[in-house]
């Protein structure tokens, strides 16, 4: 066996007198960078030595939803086809961005995409991504019954409901823990929720209810939200925005309330032949 001490008394004297004061200085430094770090940031740091990305559904700021929504986008770029006409994306954007300014959360950047699929249909996920089927824009007869949907959608972000339907569903399948979900999980569980799954009853109402103040507040004619929904049930169209709980014709009750308690004479957006030019000629 080794005499640990006998060993030590034989290094020589001018490393001896370094080592001590070299433990000194790394411990302070230590002590220094553990003192001025925040402590949220300091409990990232096992994390990622650990090669762990995660995400905290409930502690999410701005900037990591907006990451979040970037990084759904992304993989939902592999499943479905964007509708890339340069005339009908630059349209909706010019829609897009007249609700933004209304919305009750400017801070985010508002993303609007069109998937290739003659579905009538519109989702959401976070931050502010929002899309919509080239059947939704074929099925609308102008622009403020476009600007309905979106306003709608819009309302989901506003109110943060697909990240409470994760946190939902996260804590169900005990996916929860103190780190949060990794970033894989987050992502996949945030597409198939959005794509597959229907809101509650009053995330719906809740939507509805905001998506009508948007396009209210962005001069759009308050009866369009009304007449798309009218239009499709009409016509026994079941489209996946409208095929939840509660039934569209409950909802169209719900919005003809409102709109009785708070009446505008807005009518921009009616325009059908304009929006047959802006839209309808470019749809293949």
């Amino acid at each position: 066996m080794l005499n640990w001490k006998k060993c030590w008394s034989n290094v020589c004297p001018w490393y001896r007198r370094c080592f001590y004061p070299l433990v000194s200085v790394l411990v302070a430094i230590s002590l220094v960078v553990y003192n001025s770090l925040p402590t949220p940031a300091f409990q990232w740091i096992p994390l990622i030595l650990q090669g762990v990305q995660v995400v905290q559904l409930s502690h999410l700021s701005d900037r990591q939803e907006v990451e979040l929504g970037k990084q759904m986008n992304k993989q939902l770029a592999s499943k479905v086809h964007f509708y890339h006409n340069p005339e009908i994306n630059s349209y909706i954007q010019k829609i897009g961005k007249r609700l933004a300014a209304h919305s009750t959360r400017p801070n985010i950047p508002y993303v609007f995409q069109i998937v290739d699929d003659n579905a009538i249909n519109a989702f959401a996920t976070t931050g502010g991504f929002i899309y919509l089927n080239k059947g939704l824009l074929k099925a609308a007869d102008n622009e403020a019954q476009v600007a309905a949907v979106m306003g709608h959608e819009m309302g989901h972000i506003e109110a943060k409901h697909l990240l409470q339907q994760m946190r939902h569903q996260a804590f169900q399948q005990g996916l929860l823990a103190a780190s949060g979900l990794n970033r894989s999980q987050a992502i996949n569980m945030g597409l198939n929720l959005s794509l597959t799954l229907p809101l509650s009853r009053k995330d719906e109402y809740e939507a509805d209810k905001r998506g009508l103040q948007n396009i209210t507040r962005s001069g759009y004619s308050q009866t369009a939200m009304v007449s798309f929904m009218q239009k499709l049930l009409s016509k026994g169209a079941s489209p996946a925005f409208l095929s939840t709980h509660p039934g569209t014709g409950d909802r169209i009750k719900a919005l003809k309330s409102e709109i009785a308690e708070q009446p505008r004479n807005n009518a921009d957006g009616l325009n059908n032949s304009l929006y047959q030019t802006n839209v309808r000629n470019y749809l293949r």
